[in-house]
């Protein structure tokens, strides 16, 4: 029987999960994919759920202009027919049970596979390096996205040794001196596409921010902060 707990349904977590699975598949000339025995026609496959994907879910984010109940339901299809793709092909099943599988392959794909997890699972032992690079891009209505990934470019993604985004943010007329400085605030994301819902009244503000990658358990590992980012809010 087909884990469901391994594909989300929900849009927005789906979202994620398809976007760093795919990344993590083509990566360094689809290295990840051959390793794991994806066909090159399985990776075409999974990587045209994107192309579908990614122009319906902008218009989805965006709550007061384009979401439609037909835009959701084409969502709702696509999340669908990627876990009929997943079944037909026994993509996840292969990567549970291929014989070169790591920790970070079932995190990526979501596969619990509890045994290896807790045998093989470590406590990281040396704080992040890879820095952080956004992309921002103003929604309208005091809303931002936010899309983060790491040195070698691509999609949206959370480092592979992290699991979390750590932002630090203000609004205003003056830029912060530092992603320290007194007055920012600071939030957590688990996903590498972020919607930072800004106060209406910020509209014609400026909006300053800084982001890292970011380890929930171990706060103290966290990788280097960005440097400042600034975007007129619409």
């Amino acid at each position: 029987m087909p884990d469901r707990s391994r594909i989300p349904r929900a849009i927005d977590r789906f979202n994620n999960y398809i976007s760093n699975t795919n990344s993590y598949l083509v990566a360094e000339n689809a290295a990840n994919a051959i390793r794991l025995g994806i066909l090159p026609a399985e990776v075409m496959g999974w990587t045209a759920f994107v192309g579908k994907w990614n122009p319906l879910y902008l218009k989805y984010i965006d709550g007061k202009g384009s979401r439609t109940t037909a835009i959701t339901d084409q969502l709702h299809a696509i999340v669908a027919g990627c876990v009929q793709f997943d079944q037909t092909n026994h993509i996840l099943d292969r990567i549970a049970a291929s014989p070169v599988v790591t920790v970070s392959d079932m995190e990526i794909f979501n596969i619990k596979k509890g045994i290896l997890i807790k045998t093989t699972h470590t406590r990281p032992q040396a704080a992040l390096t890879e820095p952080l690079f956004a992309s921002i891009q103003p929604i309208g209505g005091g809303t931002v996205s936010i899309k983060c990934h790491g040195s070698s470019g691509g999609r949206a993604s959370i480092f592979a040794g992290a699991d979390a985004v750590q932002y630090s943010y203000f609004v205003g007329d003056t830029p912060p001196g530092m992603a320290d400085a007194y007055g920012l605030q600071r939030e957590i994301s688990t996903k590498a596409t972020i919607h930072l819902t800004l106060s209406p009244a910020s509209s014609g503000k400026y909006l300053y921010i800084y982001l890292r990658w970011y380890l929930v358990k171990h706060p103290s590992l966290a990788g280097p902060w960005s440097s400042m980012q600034t975007m007129l809010i619409l």
